[in-house]
């Protein structure tokens, strides 16, 4: 094996005696970008210079669905695994599987070790002690899970929401699938409680996609105009649907991916099922 630890702006994590092998420590930025990530480009082209598996383009002209049922593992078996343990926040494991999504090289197993409130971490069962969690990710299996992205190429490791883009109400509409998550037009004044977006995570298994509407602004968002919600972030219980591909449009929308918006409204945006599973180091 091949292993490679990531510490994102987390210096005090250095206890690593239980690693099967001795590891390659790489300290980045809170937020790692493209340059501080080709250590990764370069690990996966020395494990695998050549990938003899089926190349993307081959696997969407396929004439079935099965890269889309139940997460698999990946198809590709180098001599000597690579293992890429990320400790830092669900935005710094976003960028390294961005990174890798990108590369096409996500047959690399993947541990995490959260600094932080995780929702990555709460989704995937990992142990809440950070000396714990690194031990997990250095030495258990992977169990795969489907990976989501968005249209600009941007995996999603916890949580991705579409809202408007002054935290007022949404005006547009959201789709899972075929079906009709969110059809709404804003009121003029905002209301403590009314369509606000929708929040979607990743799921463990098959079709990929869960979403839900909420009827407050995000945490810490401040509307631009009306009435300001005591709590913001909440969501519609009863709204939840599951797919695997979620489509929206409208007027002025933010996209956020684990925090991190881009820096643009939008009028449109497509999240959906990538057509490689993540293999993730998890219970």
């Amino acid at each position: 094996m091949r292993l490679v630890v990531l510490r994102c702006d987390a210096p005090s994590i250095s206890d690593f005696s239980v690693a099967p092998v001795p590891p390659e420590v790489h300290d980045l930025p809170t937020i790692p970008a493209r340059r501080d990530l080709r250590v990764i480009d370069d690990a996966a082209f020395d494990v695998l210079p050549v990938d003899p598996t089926p190349s993307l383009d081959d696997i969407a002209k396929q004439p079935d669905v099965a890269h889309l049922g139940t997460p698999q593992f990946a198809p590709q078996k180098p001599e000597r695994p690579l293992r890429i343990v990320v400790i830092g926040s669900d935005a710094a494991l976003s960028a390294v599987l961005t990174r890798l999504m990108r590369a096409d090289n996500m047959w690399a197993e993947i541990g995490f070790v959260p600094q932080g409130e995780s929702i990555a971490a709460t989704s995937w069962a990992l142990p809440s002690d950070p000396q714990e969690a690194l031990n997990f990710a250095l030495t258990q299996p992977v169990r795969p899970v489907p990976l989501i992205r968005d249209d600009a190429a941007v995996a999603v490791a916890g949580a991705a929401t579409i809202t408007n883009w002054d935290n007022a109400e949404i005006t547009g509409e959201i789709i899972v699938d075929d079906h009709v998550q969110i059809r709404h037009e804003a009121s003029a004044k905002i209301p403590r409680r009314g369509i606000f977006g929708a929040r979607l995570v990743p799921m463990l298994d098959a079709p990929g996609i869960a979403a839900v509407t909420m009827d407050t602004p995000l945490p810490g968002a401040v509307p631009s105009r009306g009435l300001f919600p005591r709590k913001s972030g909440t969501v519609i219980a009863q709204s939840l649907s599951t797919g695997r591909a979620l489509q929206a449009g409208g007027l002025s929308l933010r996209v956020q991916v684990d925090g991190t918006s881009r820096k643009r409204p939008v009028e449109r945006v497509t999240f959906y099922r990538h057509l490689r599973d993540l293999q993730i180091v998890r219970p």
